[in-house]
Formats: structure tokens, C-alpha cells, sequence
């Protein structure tokens, strides 16, 4: 087993006992800079390794590891010692993405297990498109893999009469704007988000492997091409895999937010 050296931007710095910070807190910061400096690439320390570096309990440890849990920088599984999370895609606001292409450009390994691809109606939905209710639509509903884990439920709609070429596709390992822009002549050039807190259904958390009452990310998103609403899509994301990261500067347009009504007290 590879020791961390004593002293440098990988070994440990001093607790100090006098200050008011807590020390599994001010463990939690250092084991954090360690991280960001590149330690624990091929193995994170155990319990009693760290108790004997930092000179403290080992609840004082287990305190430090229970925050990096929360924050998704550590994986604790029982009966397996802890490891950083290297599972985390990122993911940019306040611009045109596709999934597909943020994986590959990653390095993840994508795939998708297609659950529905089919003619439909949905008058909710079609009203979305700014189309009558009957209009008949193309549904895609898909599984997202990421190096071979669940990683978002997705289904998308578009309008059947630009998007009828899709039937014919196979969306296994490929995108769906890339296939719009190929088969159908449609590209989307723009469209509009909304992300939320969610708690899954039964099948959305079977499908993406999360626990009971476990949350996740609602992704609702309006796709045009032009002005011409073409993709209503509605996306669940597992949230311990998923981080989204926004870049601003002094001339950034502001991001909405759209607060939440309060709750009717009971």
C-alpha cells in the first residue's frame, strides 16, 4: 500500500485544537484540498489510517467522511472501503447541450436501452408544441447509461410530421438532435430548461437504481428550431451522478429564478 508522503499538497496538514472550528470539519476541509491537489487517485485512506495522520477519534473521522458523502466527493458502500466518486458528469447551464456529446466528451461511455419509440397523442404535451391536441407525435423514451450505470430516464416528443424519419433510427448509441438534424433536416439551435428537486415514481426509481423516496432532478425542456417549437422533453436525472456548473461574468445575462409557491399550511 502506497503511503502518502508527510508534508506537500498530498500529505496532511495539522489540526489546530484551539480553533472554534470543529476538527471533523476542519478534516473534512484538508482530506478536500488533498482531493483537489490529487491525492487518492488509486486508493482513499481507511478509517484507522486517518485517525493515526490527523492524530483524532475516529469518530471525528467518520464525522469528516459522513460531509464528503453528503457533498458526492466520497462513496462509502458497506463491507468496501471508501472511494472518491469519479462517477460525476458535469453538466453546463444557460446553453444548447446534448447529453450524448457532454458524455463522449468526458471520456463516459454512453448507451441507452430504448423503452418506447412510437407514434403517439398527448393533448398536454402537444399544447407544450404549440400544436391542437390531437396532433399526432413521435415519442422517445430511453435509459441513460453512463459507463454502464443508470443515469437519467428521458422522453422526449416531437411533432410527428418532422420527426417520422426517427421511427426507423436506432438510438442505442446515438443522439436524438443528431439524428433530427440527419434524417429530418430539423436542427435545434435553442430552446428553454426548467430544473427542479424531484422525487421519482416507483418505476423511475427502479429504473435508475435509487432507493426508496431518494432524490433526483426534474429536467423539463422546450427544444426549437428557430422559433418553432419542436421537442417537449421531460428528463429524470439520478442526483448523486449528476452535477450542473453554470459559468458567469460581469456581462452574463442574469438566470431566472422562478421561486416556489409557499406551501398551504395544513
Amino acid at each position: 500500500m502506497t503511503t502518502e508522503p508527510p508534508h506537500g499538497a498530498h500529505g496532511p496538514r495539522p489540526l489546530d485544537r484551539r480553533s472554534p472550528l470543529p476538527l471533523w470539519a476542519q478534516l473534512s476541509a484538508d482530506l478536500r484540498r488533498r482531493m483537489e491537489a490529487g491525492a487518492f487517485r488509486e486508493e482513499f485512506p481507511a478509517e484507522h489510517r486517518l485517525t493515526g495522520e490527523y492524530e483524532v477519534s475516529r469518530h471525528t473521522v467518520r464525522e469528516a467522511l459522513r460531509k464528503l458523502r453528503a457533498e458526492g466527493l466520497v462513496i462509502a458502500e458497506r463491507g468496501r472501503t471508501s472511494r472518491l466518486d469519479t462517477r460525476r458528469i458535469q453538466q453546463p447551464l444557460g446553453s444548447l447541450y446534448s447529453l450524448f456529446r457532454e458524455l463522449e466528451g468526458q471520456g463516459v461511455e454512453q448507451r441507452s436501452e430504448v423503452l418506447r419509440l412510437e407514434r403517439t397523442a398527448d393533448g398536454t404535451v402537444a399544447g407544450h408544441l404549440g400544436l391542437v391536441p390531437e396532433a399526432p407525435l413521435v415519442v422517445l423514451e430511453r435509459l441513460r447509461l453512463a459507463d454502464g450505470e443508470p443515469l437519467a430516464h428521458d422522453t422526449a416528443y416531437l411533432p410527428a410530421e418532422v420527426a417520422e424519419p426517427l421511427l426507423d433510427a436506432d438510438f442505442g448509441h446515438t443522439s436524438l438532435y443528431g439524428e433530427l438534424t440527419r434524417r429530418c433536416e430539423v436542427k435545434v439551435t435553442g430552446g428553454r430548461e426548467r430544473i427542479q428537486p424531484f422525487l421519482p415514481d416507483i418505476r423511475q426509481a427502479w429504473l435508475l437504481g435509487l432507493a426508496d423516496r431518494e432524490a433526483a432532478f426534474a429536467i423539463e425542456r422546450i427544444g426549437q428550431a428557430g422559433q418553432r417549437p419542436v421537442e417537449w422533453r421531460e428528463t429524470v436525472v439520478r442526483g448523486d451522478r449528476f452535477t450542473f456548473v453554470a459559468e458567469w461574468s460581469g456581462d452574463s445575462r442574469a438566470v431566472a429564478l422562478a421561486p416556489r409557491a409557499s406551501c398551504p399550511s395544513s
